[in-house]
């Protein structure tokens, strides 16, 4: 949808839409990757690039996580061309809406990153839409870098469908990262800028407050 549309439909969505992170098993449920990379050695810098519904919610989540050093909302999946966002908004470009996370890998791992997708970040079981929002812009997707990301990923969806940690399928997609184009400055630090609108505080501000509560130890009020 448009943005306009998405402000001007907020209040109606948020009394009949499920909030983006609500799912039918308690998020302090799941569990850390049973497959992950150990913490480095030394500080550095690594990228993980995933999509879970509207980046505002997203982004703000992964900018309170201990170690990220930087979360930049944008579009993954499509060309350059079409990396705008009134385009990828009528869902025929092949982006989605998505996170670009830099992180010190000696601080957080790229499986610990994951599990915060899983548990707080999005719900994994709602193909292609996410709470208010529909269509495929808005799918849950992880965009792997090397090996190592797409082998953490995949064995970690399966670890939690094997558990029936969900009451639904997960219907993540993990698929390589062709490119990730950053979005319009104005969806830069959205949630942080504009605290008290609608769709913030029904369906994102919650995201960062569970957060808060089921990651005491990687939460930062930065």
């Amino acid at each position: 949808m448009s943005f306009s549309t998405r402000l001007a439909l907020t209040l109606f969505a948020a009394l009949v839409a499920t909030a983006c992170n609500a799912k039918a098993n308690s998020a302090a449920a799941v569990p850390a990757p049973a497959q992950d990379a150990s913490l480095a050695a030394a500080p550095g810098q690594q990228t993980a690039v995933l999509s879970g519904g509207c980046f505002w919610g997203v982004q703000a989540v992964f900018q309170h996580v201990k170690g990220v050093i930087s979360a930049t909302s944008g579009y993954a999946g499509g060309s350059a061309k079409t990396a705008q966002y009134e385009i990828v908004s009528t869902g025929e470009t092949g982006h989605a809406e998505s996170v670009q996370i830099v992180y010190d890998p000696s601080q957080i791992t790229y499986g610990e990153l994951l599990r915060i997708f899983f548990s707080v970040a999005h719900d994994p079981t709602q193909l292609n839409r996410q709470g208010p929002d529909e269509g495929t812009q808005y799918r849950s997707s992880i965009f792997y870098g090397n090996d190592e990301q797409k082998r953490i990923a995949e064995a970690y969806i399966a670890q939690l469908d094997q558990a029936k940690i969900f009451s639904r399928a997960i219907v993540t997609k993990v698929v390589p990262l062709q490119a990730f184009y950053p979005a319009e400055a104005y969806h830069q630090n959205y949630a942080t800028l504009h605290p008290n609108q609608p769709y913030i505080v029904f369906n994102d501000a919650p995201k960062v407050e569970h957060l808060r509560q089921q990651f005491p130890d990687l939460y930062t009020g930065k």
